[in-house]
């Protein structure tokens, strides 16, 4: 949910803690900076308007948008109530009405949870054509009038103050030289000028700090409100008084500080709004990530092309793609032939061939050839929208740093009250007694100096700026956690195939004493039925040879083993030499041929025909041409690396000699990696393991970091902690840089938070700060905590 009307680290520290005692949420985070409330419930105990009512009870608000429709093929009120029923069981819709007689649709709904296009396919599904009439503006859009509505007041205030900043400024004996008119001391001149300030643009910090008094808690309103209170109503005492006292003296009063509740207010505002933009910079990598999806598409309906927005193709369209045009949503090509740039998905430079039966993915550029497509998946199905989902919820999501700075701000403010009063006392009973305007100005100085807003931004603006950098360069951590715990990685467990490798291998030998075209002609029909990479490169080599393979009878794989088939009645067994030893076959003759292969780097594979040792297939699998270089870049950083493979020893090291890799685990079966990772936890290693197959997903999801490349499995990828989505072993230690830039940033901005308020409130107790320079100081701070998190999204990476 999005929230309106924080304030402060406090105030989300408050939401937060109202939506985790409610019955029924089993979790709930609130992330300052981004304004939006994440929470897992269960839908039987309680539901949205709940969730909502009970943010509202705390004093802010939530943001819901609505959409309107033209609705088409309604013929009596029954459908309209079908289509109401449809719209509001739809998560996120707060409230669906249908018109039957104006034939419209009016639904209001939470961004981000449901689309527009959602909801039209919801009323298509029902037999209905609902039309875009009029939607609301976007989610980004209450942000932008809040921007507006600080600029106003900052104008406002300003021109309030200038005359009470050029009526202090004066004062200062080395600056008695600048020219002040007498009006300017007038007290009801002065009085005239704050008051507006005080209580029409401070409005908003009187209401905040009374929704947080009123449910039992204290934040930067509380603060600020009373800060500039003291100042305001101690000088329109004075000015009363003055009044009664003054005997027609109508230029010459009293000390007031007027100009310090009044300029207090203003560069508040002005910090707010400074903030308000840097935050806003924050999320231009989500921003960038949206700018790539195509905005149009054209289709095929009944024989006509139609050009139409993107939001509108529906999965099974039949979408035609010019040279040059970006590809609209992911498909399967129909017909044509074309390169394709994938450079933004990939990271790979050179465009990609594709033909009738490949797979094209939304937002990457057609190059050169007409192609015709079959749309498979559309809105927030396609791989793009994924991509922008994890990076939002990685934004979204807390790291255990940040918990830190919740609990400090929590209890923050209601100590640098007490702090402010007893340095009031101090002044005003032991070091200058009777002195009240003094000690009050202490009081004020502390209370302004210490408000916690920075060390509210400390944490979620870095893992912003930080996981936005990372996924422009490929790399999409699923949370903010991730992020953090990433830096502490000391070992790294590679897969082999496809990881290190290309996971694309060929047929390099096929050694056998009877009929090779027969022996083929069985081995690549048993192959045909596994997706092992392996079996891929044996039927594709078979078949370049133009041999056609039979159908099978049965088929079974045996991971970390091979196949077991039944082709025309003839039973194969096809794998390494435990696969011979489990079915007793005798096929020691060709174990030295098969080391020799294995040397050099070849993965060779035994054949049994009924169940007698037949001859063997080798196939050779090529290293990445990063691998190398990401490996030393990982060592570099002083990271343990180890290769893992079910491959057999020999070739295992050789590939590992390639790369430049000494620990080798090989022959491992897919629950032994899942086991190699567990023991080196036990030994005290923080440990990443990165695969891209099925058979690596428990090694992934046991891993402290599970990192899948991007173009393997969606199983693995599920699994998985961090998606590596170039499919290139540097992505890695970049992966590793990204998180140690990003708690070094977020470290940096703790610091400067906590050491600011810890340095700032003893120099304002001991009188030596200002209360409007402790104001500007305050303002700054924030300002400051932001640019320095927004330095991680011109974060240059090595290669």
């Amino acid at each position: 949910m999005q929230i309106t009307g924080m304030t402060c680290a406090a105030c989300a520290n408050r939401i937060e803690k109202g939506l985790n005692k409610m019955e029924g949420v089993s979790s709930a985070t609130v992330n300052f900076a981004l304004e939006k409330a994440n929470v897992t419930y269960d839908s039987a105990k309680v539901d949205r308007q709940h969730l909502e009512e009970t943010i509202n009870k705390l004093g802010y608000g939530t943001v819901s948008e609505v959409a309107q429709f033209n609705l088409e093929g309604m013929t009596c009120a029954a459908c309209a109530n079908k289509i109401e029923k449809g719209l509001n069981k739809l998560p996120g819709v707060t409230n669906a009405t249908v018109n039957f007689a104006m034939e419209t649709a009016r639904v209001e709904f939470t961004p981000g949870e449901v689309s527009v296009e959602d909801m039209q396919n919801k009323v298509k599904k029902l037999g209905y054509k609902a039309i875009i009439k009029q939607e609301s503006q976007s989610t980004g859009d209450h942000r932008s009038k809040e921007i507006g509505n600080q600029k106003r007041k900052l104008l406002i205030s300003s021109i309030l103050s200038l005359p009470l900043l050029w009526s202090m400024v004066a004062h200062f004996s080395f600056t008695s030289w600048i020219y002040m008119p007498e009006l300017l001391m007038n007290p009801w001149l002065q009085l005239i000028l704050a008051t507006p300030v005080q209580f029409y643009i401070g409005k908003q910090f009187y209401v905040g700090a009374y929704k947080a008094l009123r449910n039992g808690s204290a934040n930067m309103d509380v603060l600020v409100s009373l800060g500039t209170s003291a100042a305001y109503f101690y000088s329109l005492y004075l000015t009363i008084d003055w009044a009664a006292m003054s005997r027609g003296d109508m230029h010459h009063g009293p000390s007031l500080y007027y100009e310090t509740s009044a300029i207090l207010i203003t560069l508040v505002i002005m910090g707010k709004l400074f903030e308000a933009n840097a935050k806003g910079r924050t999320s231009e990598a989500i921003k960038s990530l949206m700018g790539l999806q195509a905005k149009t598409a054209m289709v095929v309906r009944d024989g006509k092309e139609l050009t139409i927005p993107v939001d509108e193709v529906i999965a099974g369209d039949v979408v035609l793609i010019r040279p040059g045009d970006k590809v609209p949503v992911d498909g399967a090509v129909l017909e044509g032939v074309s390169s394709v740039d994938e450079s933004m998905l990939t990271g790979e430079s050179l465009p990609v061939e594709k033909k009738a039966g490949d797979a094209v993915i939304g937002a990457t550029i057609n190059k050169n050839g007409m192609l015709r497509i079959k749309a498979t998946k559309v809105g927030k199905e396609t791989a793009l929208a994924q991509i922008i989902k994890v990076v939002e919820e990685a934004q979204g999501s807390k790291a255990p740093i940040q918990r830190v700075a919740d609990v400090i701000s929590g209890i923050f403010v209601p100590i640098v009250v007490g702090i402010a009063i007893v340095a009031f006392l101090v002044w005003y009973f032991f070091v200058n007694p009777g002195d009240f305007a003094g000690a009050l100005e202490k009081a004020i100085a502390i209370l302004v100096i210490a408000c916690p807003c920075a060390l509210g931004l400390a944490t979620p603006t870095s893992i912003m700026a930080g996981s936005g950098r990372a996924a422009e360069l490929g790399i999409l951590f699923k949370g903010g956690e991730h992020l953090e715990q990433t830096h502490r990685i000391d070992a790294i467990i590679l897969d082999k195939t496809g990881t290190i490798t290309k996971g694309k291998p060929e047929l390099t030998d096929v050694l056998t004493g009877s009929n090779e075209t027969e022996f083929l002609r069985l081995v690549g029909a048993a192959e045909k039925n596994s997706e092992h990479p392996l079996a891929e490169a044996i039927v594709a080599g078979i078949q370049a040879k133009s041999i056609d393979l039979p159908g099978t009878e049965s088929f079974e794989a045996i991971p970390g083993y091979g196949i077991k088939a039944v082709v025309e009645g003839r039973e194969l067994l096809i794998g390494t030499r435990r696969l011979m030893d489990k079915y007793a076959i005798d096929a020691k003759s060709a174990y030295d041929t098969m080391s020799l292969l294995e040397d050099t780097g070849k993965t060779a594979m035994l054949v049994a025909i009924d169940n007698r040792y037949a001859g063997m297939v080798a196939v050779a699998d090529t290293i990445k041409e990063t691998s190398k270089a990401a490996v030393a870049r990982l060592k570099e950083m002083g990271i343990q690396v180890i290769m893992i493979t079910g491959d057999n020893e020999r070739t295992a090291k050789a590939i590992a000699a390639q790369v430049g890799i000494d620990l080798v685990r090989a022959e491992v079966l897919p629950e032994g990696k899942a086991e190699e990772v567990i023991k080196l936890q036990a030994q005290g290693k923080k440990v990443a393991m990165v695969g891209d197959g099925i058979n690596d997903a428990p090694a992934l999801a046991t891993a402290d970091i599970g990192m899948a490349i991007g173009t393997g499995a969606d199983v693995a990828m599920e699994a998985a902690d961090v998606t590596l989505m170039r499919g290139d072993l540097s992505s890695i230690p970049d992966a590793i840089f990204m998180s140690r830039k990003t708690m070094t940033n977020i470290k940096q901005n703790l610091f400067w938070a906590l050491g600011y308020n810890t340095l700032g409130i003893p120099i304002a107790a001991i009188g030596l700060l200002a209360p409007w320079v402790a104001g500007a100081a305050m303002a700054l701070s924030s300002v400051s905590v932001v640019l320095n998190a927004l330095r991680l999204q011109r974060v240059k990476v090595r290669h």
